[in-house]
Order: C-alpha cells, then sequence, then structure tokens
C-alpha cells in the first residue's frame, strides 16, 4: 500500500490546530480546521467544510483520504464506491504533489480498509498519532476505527497513550470526552463520568463526550441522574448530524428503564425517528428501541413498518455485523419473512468472502441472526441454545455495551421463556457484574419475573 512517486509540485508548509503539517493551500487552512473540529464535534457542517477544501485545494491528499474514511464509517454499500474513488482522488493528488508523510498514512490506511482490512488501517493511523501525540484528527479517527472494529481497550489505550501531551490544546475537552467513552465501555465508571464532566466544560459542542457521561448512568443504573444530566444541555448535541437521534435515543433509553414507557415512546417518535433517516446507526436506535419495549410487553403499534421497509431494501448490503443484526431485528418486527431469509443467507455466505468484516458478519453475526429468528417464531429454546453460543463474541460487532445490550437482553428473555430459569439469573448476575454491581430497572424486572415463575412452578 506504500506508494512513491514522480512529484510534479510542491506546497508551502501549512500548520492545522494541532500544529501538525500539511501541504494544504495557505487560504483552506481555516476550512480545514473547521473540517476537524467537526469531525471531533460530530457537527453537521463537517462535510460541507470538508468538501469546500477538497474544491479549493483538490490536490490537498490528506482530505480526499478522511473523505474516504468517512464513507467507510457509514456502513453503507454504496459508500464503498465513493470511497474508493476518494482513494484514486487521493492517490493521483499525491503523484502531484508531495505530501507528508502523515499525509500519506492516512492515504494508505484509506487503501488497506477498502481492501479488507480496517484494523490495518487502524494501526497506520495510530502509528502516526504515537509519532504526533497532539493530532486530534488521528486521535478521533483511531477511535472511531477501534470503535466500529469493537475494540474498547484499544480505543483507550490509544487515548491514553497521549494525554500527557494535550495541556493547553484548543481540543483538549473533545479528547477527553473520548477518554471517557474509553473508560466508560472498559468498566472504569467513576473515573469516566468525572473525566467525561471535565470534557464536556471544556467543550460544550462535544456531544461524544456528554453521551459518554450518559452511558455511564444508563451502565450504574441511574436513569434519573441521567435525565438531570442530559436535562438543559439540548444545544451540546443540537449542533450534530445523526448522532443527535443517538443523544436522544439515550435519554429515551433512561424513561425505559424507569418504567416510563409513555414517555419513551413519545422521544422515540419526536426525536429519535423524526427524520426517517436510513443510515444504520439511526436503524440502530429504533430497532434496538422498539425491541426492547417490546420485551416488558409495550405495544409499538404501526412503528416497525417504517423501519422494515428501509431495512428490507438493506438486506443485501453486507458492510457491518452490527448493521445486519439491526436490519434483522427491524424485518423481523415488521414481518417480513422474504428479506429477514435473504439477509440471514447473505450472512451465512459471508464465510465464503475474505476480509475482517465478512468474517464478524458470519461469526458471531450469522449465529446471533439464527438465534433472533428462533426467538421470532416462538422457539425458546433453541433461541437461548443459539445465543448462548454466540454471545461470547458479541463484543467484535462493535458498538457499545448499551447498544448490544438490545441482544443480551434477547438472550435473557428467551432463557427466561425457554424454561432455563436458573441460566437467565446466571445472565443477569453476569450482566450485573459488568455493570460494577448497579443493577438497572430492566434487571429487577427480569429477577420479578424469575421469581414469579419458580413461584408457580413450586
Amino acid at each position: 500500500m506504500q506508494y512513491k512517486y514522480f512529484l510534479e509540485t510542491t506546497m508551502p508548509s501549512t500548520t492545522d490546530l494541532s500544529g501538525m503539517e500539511t501541504t494544504l493551500d495557505p487560504s483552506m487552512i481555516g476550512r480545514w480546521n473547521d473540517t476537524i473540529m467537526g469531525i471531533l464535534s460530530h457537527s453537521a457542517d463537517a462535510g460541507v467544510h470538508m468538501n469546500a477544501v477538497i474544491d479549493g485545494d483538490p490536490e490537498f491528499a490528506l482530505a480526499q483520504a478522511i473523505r474516504g474514511v468517512s464513507c467507510l464509517l457509514l456502513g453503507r454499500r454504496e459508500m464503498v464506491s465513493v470511497a474508493q474513488e476518494a482513494h484514486a482522488a487521493a492517490v493521483a493528488a499525491a503523484r502531484r504533489r508531495m505530501p507528508t508523510a502523515r499525509e500519506m498514512a492516512f492515504v494508505d490506511a484509506l487503501g488497506y480498509w477498502l481492501a479488507g482490512h480496517p484494523s490495518k488501517a487502524g494501526v497506520l493511523i495510530q502509528e502516526q498519532l504515537d509519532k504526533h501525540p497532539t493530532d486530534a484528527l488521528a486521535m478521533k479517527m483511531v477511535h472511531a476505527i477501534l470503535f466500529v472494529m469493537g475494540d474498547p481497550k484499544g480505543m483507550r489505550k490509544s487515548i491514553e497513550g497521549v494525554l500527557g501531551h494535550w495541556d493547553g490544546h484548543q481540543a483538549h475537552g473533545y479528547l477527553m470526552g473520548c477518554h471517557a467513552f474509553s473508560l466508560e465501555e472498559t468498566g472504569d465508571y467513576a473515573l469516566a463520568e468525572k473525566i467525561g464532566r471535565k470534557g464536556v466544560e471544556l467543550a460544550p459542542r462535544d456531544a461524544w463526550g456528554l453521551h459518554a457521561v450518559a452511558h455511564v448512568y444508563d451502565m450504574t443504573g441511574r436513569a434519573d441522574q441521567g435525565l438531570k444530566w442530559l436535562d438543559g444541555r439540548e444545544e451540546s448535541w443540537a449542533h450534530c448530524n445523526n448522532f443527535r437521534f443517538h443523544v436522544w435515543w439515550h435519554r429515551a433509553l433512561m424513561h425505559l428503564d424507569m418504567g416510563e414507557y409513555d414517555a419513551a415512546l413519545d422521544l422515540y417518535d419526536r426525536e429519535v425517528r423524526a427524520e426517517q433517516t436510513d443510515d444504520y446507526r439511526d436503524i440502530s436506535n429504533g430497532a434496538s428501541m422498539l425491541s426492547r419495549l417490546e420485551i416488558e410487553g409495550v405495544d409499538v403499534g404501526n412503528r416497525w413498518e417504517e423501519l422494515a421497509d428501509i431495512s428490507e431494501r438493506r438486506s443485501n448490503d453486507g458492510v457491518l455485523a452490527f448493521a445486519d443484526l439491526h436490519y434483522l431485528l427491524a424485518l423481523i418486527g415488521g414481518e417480513r419473512e422474504t428479506a429477514v431469509k435473504t439477509l440471514v443467507g447473505n450472512m451465512a455466505k459471508a464465510r465464503n468472502e475474505d476480509g475482517e468484516a465478512s468474517k464478524i458478519i458470519h461469526h458471531p453475526g450469522h449465529d446471533v441472526a439464527l438465534g433472533l429468528q428462533e426467538f421470532a417464531s416462538g422457539n425458546f429454546p433453541a433461541a437461548w441454545i443459539q445465543l448462548r453460543e454466540a454471545r461470547g463474541g458479541l463484543q467484535a460487532i462493535g458498538g457499545s455495551h448499551a447498544q448490544r445490550d438490545v441482544f443480551q437482553r434477547i438472550t435473557i428473555e428467551a432463557a427466561i421463556r425457554g424454561g432455563y430459569l436458573d441460566a437467565a439469573q446466571m445472565l443477569l448476575d453476569e450482566r450485573t457484574t459488568q455493570r460494577g454491581g448497579y443493577v438497572d430497572g430492566y434487571t429487577m424486572r427480569r429477577l420479578d419475573l424469575i421469581a414469579s415463575a419458580r413461584g408457580q412452578a413450586v
């Protein structure tokens, strides 16, 4: 993936907001810094700034590379070709103007991801972060790639390797937000809350850091405090791209945990699915929320229909296991049997395909999918057995603990409905241990259900 070129032009050095040397036309550095800040803050205008940089200086290979990586992070089949075009443009730009070694590393990273090796892409960018520990763009890109790859320990290691270099950095609050999230995902809840709160003070527009603290409240069963944390801070995520829907999803989760199902449904309609987008992350918000509500016995009406319509069109995507499994939830909820069979069949075929993502789609993705099918058919013993076998590898599909918890809940529900009460209680105990010993509303309700079932069996 390493490229060497006969170079036609060079550009005077220009430094970005992190002090990183770039080959960008100096007149575009303001727009480039806006792009970086937009990426850090999940801003809706990040793409606008990036396109302005590319239009203003098409020979800036780094912008093309970041455009390509950003497309792949979307997890959409049609965006792969756009990422390929961006990579070709980056390579061509690098032939015409000498990039820095750092800039070329991003181009190479995009090439590796397109070849099916996102972990190698992460390694290349991490190597640049090791060399340039104040590089905000590299920090956020590594964080994003490792998140998709389901590697929270790697996320934490990456952030903690550069902490000592960021005093006075204008993006310090955003680093703290990423640190807080990695701390939460590795179970260090108290420190995650502390760091996350300090980060939001430094960077009020950091929706990622704000939501990291919300994750802490979810994992520690303090939904009431989580609502207080989010109340009045809506401006911290109002500027966001579709990530704002995810923050509203967290707020709805808190209402659900407290048994306030009407409030959760209201937020679902007004905010979580305010726009019927087809981004897999938005579909995951909706499908996982409706699944959780149905587990609690709530009638969700016809809300599955629009999710199923979109997911039916996505049944051949096969880009990320995380996305496919949430499409499957929507298809099952919407009773789209043909599309369910198509999607599950495609996941089975992934075993014959190359690339890291395909391997994860096959295992544990396909195993989970089979369990979800059995659960939907009412064959709870078979669902329990299938989901039990898959649960150990669930981390690999990516996402957060809170996002993957829907599959944990369905596994527990399969055990309860299948009559495996001891196994269900064991899973609840393990789930509580993972959450630092904190018991949430869901666990309390399931323990009551198990106790009732045991009482009836006597």
